[in-house]
């Protein structure tokens, strides 16, 4: 499929400050899928895999398959699709609003690839697409995804994980701190809580700040990597009303997990 982008998908992008919830989500599981396959020895090469396929099927509960049987599409079907989409739609008519896309996390993303499996980056439609997936999609291929997930509570836990693989994980992020290049969290009264923030753990290190674990991150539009704290807690976060609440301890980073890859 295409990986070049409709006028449709380019106002719809430009339109927003930042990739979606779902988005972001579903693009640090495939660079976690495609580096644990690369360590598994199941790609010979590092191999990339559709975050839009995770954004247009991840998270959907009770809800009907989205691949029709091969038997109730005709040419005709491909036809009015291709029409559909070579046909510029009118720039007041905004993306179909999806709860399900402002909600989805990392460990939903990846608890769907190995249910279900992943095209390649070349067999789907490019993140940002807001067209719907074409009647033929039960005919593109899938790569198996056969392991498990392993999840770990703490960072020095995660750490011996990284030894062997990058670690998602997801991160508190607070502005404008994380505009820094050494991250160390909220510094005072004017800091301004975002939210959580998947993100893959890619090494570690210290610094005169101290110790730190590299994270890649989408952060508006760009993939950036950041140098986290690994000391620095947390003790209260603000509410839905922005006023401080007391939480139980806890590092900037959280929900660590990984895939691991079986033969």
């Amino acid at each position: 499929m295409s990986q070049h982008c409709h006028a449709d998908c380019q106002r719809a992008m430009d339109a927003q400050e930042e990739h979606d919830a779902a988005e972001r989500a579903d693009m640090i599981a495939v660079c976690l899928i495609s580096s644990a396959r690369m360590v598994a020895n199941l790609d010979r090469e590092y191999t990339s895999y559709s975050a839009q396929f995770l954004v247009d099927n991840a998270g959907r509960k009770n809800e009907p398959a989205q691949d029709p049987p091969p038997s109730t599409f005709t040419i005709q079907d491909c036809l009015q699709y291709l029409v559909e989409i070579a046909t510029p739609k009118p720039e007041s008519k905004q993306r179909e609003v999806d709860e399900r896309r402002s909600t989805l996390i990392l460990k939903e993303c990846l608890e769907y690839a190995l249910k279900e499996g992943l095209p390649k980056l070349e067999d789907w439609t490019h993140v940002g697409c807001v067209h719907k997936p074409p009647p033929f999609v039960s005919l593109i291929p899938r790569v198996p995804m056969k392991g498990e997930l392993i999840e770990a509570k703490t960072s020095e836990e995660a750490s011996k994980l990284l030894r062997k693989q990058p670690v998602g994980a997801r991160l508190h992020v607070f502005n404008p701190e994380f505009e820094l290049g050494f991250y160390e969290g909220p510094s005072g009264p004017e800091s301004r809580y975002v939210g959580l923030r998947d993100v893959m753990i890619t090494g570690s290190g210290t610094m005169k700040g101290g110790p730190f674990l590299e994270v890649k991150i989408v952060y508006k539009k760009k993939v950036t990597f950041l140098k986290v704290s690994c000391t620095r807690v947390l003790t209260s976060l603000p509410n839905d009303s922005g006023e401080e609440c007391e939480v139980e301890p806890m590092g900037l980073l959280v929900d660590f997990i990984i895939p691991r890859f079986s033969k």
